[in-house]
C-alpha cells in the first residue's frame, strides 16, 4: 500500500509503444519480481518459484486470487524486467514512494516538531534539511584479474570461435598449440610461489598463442566466413585485451587506460579506492544521497568517476555533508552561492588565529555516519554487495533496485514502530475500532 502502482503504470505505459507481439506481463508482477528478488535475494528461477507457492508474495504482485498450478512466468524473463526498467525509470519511481511517503509522515506527525534547532536552519535562500552524500563501489562477480589467467581465457574463447568457423570442407584446421598453450598455463597455475621472471615468461607464452589464434580467425573471415553479432563482440573485446596486455608487456608497466579485466563483462573497470584490505574494487562506482533518512542514487558509472563533481544534487538543503574531497573551489563557490553549508575546513592553512567548532566538526561526523548505514544495508541485505547479473544494463538496475529497496524497508520500519505504539496505548477496544 505504500508503493502508488497506479501511478507507476501511468509511467511506465509509456514503454511498450510496439502493439504487436505477445502481451507483455503487468508492471506490478515485474517491478514486483524485481523487488522481491532484491529483498531475499534469490535467483531468477527460485524467485519464479517462491512466488507460484506462496500466496503473500502472489497478493503483493496484484494477483485477485491464489494460484499455484502454473508458474507466473519464465525465469528467464527476469532479464528483460531488468532491462524495461531502467536506471531511469526506477529514480522515478523512487521519487514517488519518497513523495507519498513525506506527506503520509506530514500527515501523522501534526504537532511534532522533528526539526534539530543546530542542523535545520534555513539558510540565506531558504534552504532547509540536511543532504549527507557519498561515493562506494559495487562489486561486480567477476574472477579476480590476473594477465595470465585473462589471455588464457582469451585464447580459450578464440579457439572456439575457430572451431565455429572452421568447415571440415576447406581442408586441414589452422594449427592453435592449444594443448601445449594448456599445459604452460596450468603449469604456471599449480606453481604455488610465481617470481617476476616466471609470470613475465608466462605472460609472453600465452600473448604468442593468442596472436596466432587472432591471425587464425582473420584468415578465416578474410575468406567470407561470418560470425553472430555477439560472437563479434566477444572478438573486438579480446583484441583490445591484446593490445592492452601487449603494451603492457613491451612497457614493463601495469596500467593501461580503461583496462578491461573481464572477458564476458568487459564493461567492469578497476577502481582504486586506497582502503584497507580492499585498496582495487571491480565494479561500479557510485553517488547517494541521504535526506531525512530517504536515499537517492545520484550517479552510477563503471568507470573511475569523481565523485566531487556530482555535488550539486539538491540546492534546497542549508548544509551537506559531504567527504574532503568535495570540498574543491567548485563546490564551495556553488554552496555559497546558493547559501548551503559544506561541512569540512577551509581549504589551505589555517588563518592566523582562527579557532574551528569542534563541535559542530564532531555533530558533522556523527550525522554523516547515516550514509554509511545505508551503504552497509545495501550491501548486506539488498543485492549491492556483489552484483551477479552479466549485462551493463542489467547490472545498472541491480544497483538501482537496491536503492529502491533500502527507501520501502525505511518505510516499512517506520510504518511497524507506529503500529507498536499504536498496540502499546491503545485498549482493545480501541484496537477493534481500528481494525473494523
Amino acid at each position: 500500500q505504500t508503493i502508488p502502482w497506479p501511478e507507476i503504470e501511468k509511467r511506465c505505459a509509456a514503454l511498450f509503444t510496439n502493439r504487436k507481439g505477445n502481451v507483455a506481463k503487468p508492471l506490478r508482477l515485474a517491478l514486483g519480481a524485481c523487488i522481491i528478488q532484491a529483498e531475499y535475494g534469490y535467483s531468477d528461477e527460485e524467485t519464479a518459484l517462491q512466488i507460484q507457492e506462496n500466496p503473500y508474495l502472489q497478493y503483493f504482485c496484484g494477483y485477485p486470487g491464489y494460484d499455484d498450478e502454473k508458474l507466473p512466468f519464465d525465469s528467464s524473463l527476469m532479464v528483460y524486467f531488468r532491462k524495461r526498467l531502467t536506471p531511469e525509470v526506477l529514480g522515478e519511481i523512487n521519487e514517488m514512494i519518497v513523495r507519498d511517503a513525506k506527506e503520509r509522515q506530514a500527515k501523522e506527525a501534526k504537532s511534532k516538531d522533528d526539526d534539530d534547532d543546530s542542523d535545520n536552519h534555513p539558510g540565506t535562500g531558504g534552504n532547509s534539511g540536511t543532504m549527507i552524500v557519498d561515493a562506494t563501489c559495487a562489486p561486480s562477480n567477476i574472477r579476480y584479474p590476473q594477465d595470465v589467467s585473462l589471455l588464457n581465457e582469451a585464447r580459450e574463447n578464440v579457439e572456439k570461435l575457430l572451431d565455429v568457423l572452421h568447415d571440415p570442407a576447406d581442408g586441414k584446421k589452422p594449427r592453435t598449440y592449444r594443448q601445449r598453450a594448456r599445459k604452460d598455463y596450468l603449469k604456471y597455475t599449480r606453481c604455488r610461489k610465481h617470481t617476476t621472471k616466471m609470470t613475465r615468461k608466462a605472460i609472453g607464452k600465452q600473448l604468442a598463442y593468442l596472436r596466432r589464434d587472432l591471425d587464425a580467425v582473420d584468415g578465416k573471415l578474410s575468406l567470407g566466413k561470418s560470425l553472430t553479432t555477439r560472437q563479434m563482440k566477444r572478438l573486438d573485446t579480446i583484441r583490445t585485451i591484446y593490445e592492452q596486455q601487449k603494451y603492457m608487456y613491451d612497457n614493463r608497466t601495469h596500467s593501461v587506460p580503461d583496462r578491461i579485466v573481464s572477458v564476458s563483462q568487459p564493461f567492469v573497470r578497476p577502481i582504486v579506492r586506497g582502503k584497507a584490505g580492499k585498496p582495487v574494487e571491480f565494479g561500479a562506482k557510485l553517488d547517494i544521497s541521504v535526506v531525512d533518512g530517504r536515499t537517492r542514487l545520484e550517479c552510477c558509472s563503471f568507470g573511475a568517476c569523481n565523485e566531487a563533481g556530482n555535488g550539486r544534487a539538491v540546492p534546497s538543503a542549508s548544509r551537506i555533508l559531504a567527504d574532503k574531497i568535495c570540498r574543491n573551489r567548485e563546490n564551495l563557490s556553488y554552496c555559497k552561492e546558493h547559501g548551503i553549508r559544506l561541512s569540512g575546513p577551509a581549504l589551505g592553512r589555517p588563518r592566523k588565529g582562527e579557532t574551528r567548532d569542534k563541535a559542530q566538526d564532531y555533530r558533522d561526523e556523527c550525522e554523516r555516519v547515516e550514509v554509511e548505514r545505508r551503504f552497509s544495508l545495501a550491501k548486506r541485505k539488498c543485492g549491492m554487495g556483489l552484483v551477479t547479473a552479466k549485462l551493463r544494463e542489467t547490472a545498472a538496475h541491480v544497483i538501482a533496485m537496491s536503492v529502491l529497496a533500502l527507501n520501502l524497508r525505511k518505510i516499512q520500519c517506520a510504518i511497524l514502530q507506529l503500529l507498536a505504539f499504536l498496540r502499546a496505548i491503545l485498549s482493545p477496544k480501541q484496537k477493534w475500532a481500528i481494525v473494523q
